[in-house]
């Protein structure tokens, strides 16, 4: 613990005569400065889109499991009568907590994406539908399945679960490969900064070994690096979240008739979440560096 804290202590203060060895411009501080900030942007997009597919995940799961859907398909003459009878068996059936009839309009306005707003309900052998809401506790699917067949032998019981499962399923699956997005960022940030330390280290060979002449340690030497490298990866990461931020707040709002092409962005609390971007770039930037000078030094041993 006192190690680390010395560690970040060194990082914030720093060395003066230490830091003249890691020149502050030049090609490798560009790169390490753009690749941070590149990253960081990307990464503020793949955490809205892995946030934003739990939060799809979790209402499709809570709006499909509270509900089903009651089908009843008969003769006309005898439509309304298996309806009041299916009514009545769900009325008396524990855990229901409702169950009511669509209307002939709500059940035009269901088909009417797929054939258009002039459909004639009325006209056609379009089966009745009964919306059924699930109480605390639920009610037994399978029970309930058996009394229908036997006193109104016309409906047929969806409750959603062959809905529920496949949806549930690609968000959640949208939510790892958001994590294995930011994770992948996260790598490729690191590889790039170890290619710039090495390029530092090897542009002040001459430097080092001139230090090592006069008794300076490779960990004095290494800690030059670091720190330069992490603060760089640190406010090129910062420059990187807030411009992502800035994007993803013109991001479209959640909407019905958008789906999943909306409401992409984050949500309360989710808007911290990108916060932990940059100190994260920074203890990427520090691995790397470290791993780097540790090689590049042996190397020039």
């Amino acid at each position: 613990m006192r190690r680390a804290l010395s560690e970040i202590s060194a990082l914030l203060v720093g060395d003066p005569q230490a830091d003249r060895l890691v020149p502050p411009t030049g090609f490798t501080a560009r790169l390490t400065l753009l690749t941070s900030a590149i990253m960081a942007f990307l990464a503020v997009f793949a955490l809205a889109l892995s946030l934003a597919a739990g939060r799809l995940a979790e209402r499709w799961g809570e709006e499909l499991s509270r509900s089903a859907t009651l089908r009843i398909s008969a003769p006309a003459e005898q439509m309304a009568e298996q309806t009041a009878a299916a009514l009545r068996v769900l009325e008396t059936t524990a855990g229901v907590a409702s169950a009511r009839a669509l209307s002939e309009d709500e059940q035009r306005a269901l088909l009417e994406p797929w054939f258009g707003p002039d459909i004639p309900v009325e006209t056609l052998p379009i089966p009745q539908l009964i919306e059924v809401i699930e109480g605390d506790p639920g009610y037994d699917a399978d029970g309930l399945r058996l009394r229908l067949q036997a006193e109104v032998p016309g409906a047929v019981l969806d409750d959603h679960t062959r809905w529920r499962r496949p949806l549930i399923e690609a968000a959640s699956r949208l939510l790892a490969l958001g994590w294995l997005s930011i994770g992948l960022i996260f790598t490729a940030m690191a590889a790039m900064i170890t290619l710039a330390a090495n390029a530092a280290l090897a542009a002040n060979a001459q430097v080092i070994a001139v230090l090592r002449l006069v008794g300076a340690r490779d960990s004095y030497i290494a800690a030059a690096f670091e720190r330069r490298f992490t603060l760089r990866a640190l406010s090129g990461a910062a420059v990187g979240m807030v411009a992502g931020l800035v994007a993803v707040w013109f991001l479209p709002e959640a909407q019905e008739a958008g789906g999943f092409l909306t409401g992409l962005g984050f949500a309360g609390a989710g808007w911290l979440w990108p916060l932990i971007i940059p100190p994260l770039a920074a203890g990427v930037g520090f691995a790397a560096t470290r791993n780097a000078a540790r090689k590049t030094l042996r190397g020039l041993s």
